[in-house]
């Protein structure tokens, strides 16, 4: 789960988004520094603390990763203003060292390719479109919760009719710098270990 604080920028504020919500929808309250974001059916979308370096240890600025240790300083900021909303998060890596177990043909598209991908701790199945995608890689595997850098959430979805849970990256949807300018997915080498997280 990734976070964002950049006191420069924006100001002294942390913002944890949530949930995907339509901007023109939302709505805010405010209880101390926690302004609580709500979209339709008042579903909580995000959050953002105020005086964020007051009530928080921040090391870092930027995308941050949330850890067991930052959202433990949360929900005792959130017990000290009486909010009682759930901060239970998955806080497991998204981005992934993946391996290639099984390709097929996807029976409805003659350009995508149908994967059974070892996670580490568990096998998806992902729709993949690069022509450089074959068994026995190792690859670097965004899962579902993940969100790009350009801002893209990964979701659960279906392309042409196949189920698809994750995405398997090129260097370019990294961000990686110097990232080659030809289509195809990030193969890696054998040094990565299946399932550990990918740290870029």
């Amino acid at each position: 789960m990734d976070i964002f604080y950049n006191p420069k920028g924006v100001g002294d504020v942390l913002i944890v988004p949530i949930e995907d919500g339509n901007r023109y929808e939302v709505m805010h309250e405010n209880i101390g520094d926690i302004t609580r974001i709500t979209g339709e059916n008042g579903k909580v979308i995000g959050y953002n603390i105020f005086q964020a370096s007051e009530h928080l240890k921040l090391a870092d600025t930027g995308k941050i990763t949330m850890t067991d240790e930052l959202l433990g300083q949360l929900k005792e900021l959130f017990n000290k203003n009486n909010v009682a909303d759930s901060l239970e998060f998955d806080l497991s890596p998204k981005f992934v060292v993946g391996y290639v177990k099984n390709k097929s043909p996807h029976e409805n598209a003659d350009k995508l390719s149908v994967c059974q991908v070892d996670a580490g701790d568990e096998t998806l199945q992902i729709v993949c479109g690069a022509p450089n995608i074959n068994e026995d890689q190792k690859v670097v595997v965004a899962k579902v919760g993940a969100t790009m850098p350009n801002g893209l959430k990964i979701k659960p979805t279906e392309l042409r009719g196949v189920s698809s849970k994750g995405m398997i990256c090129s260097q370019k949807e990294l961000g990686l710098p110097d990232a080659p300018k030809e289509k195809g997915i990030y193969v890696l080498d054998d040094t990565y270990e299946v399932g550990e997280p990918f740290i870029f």
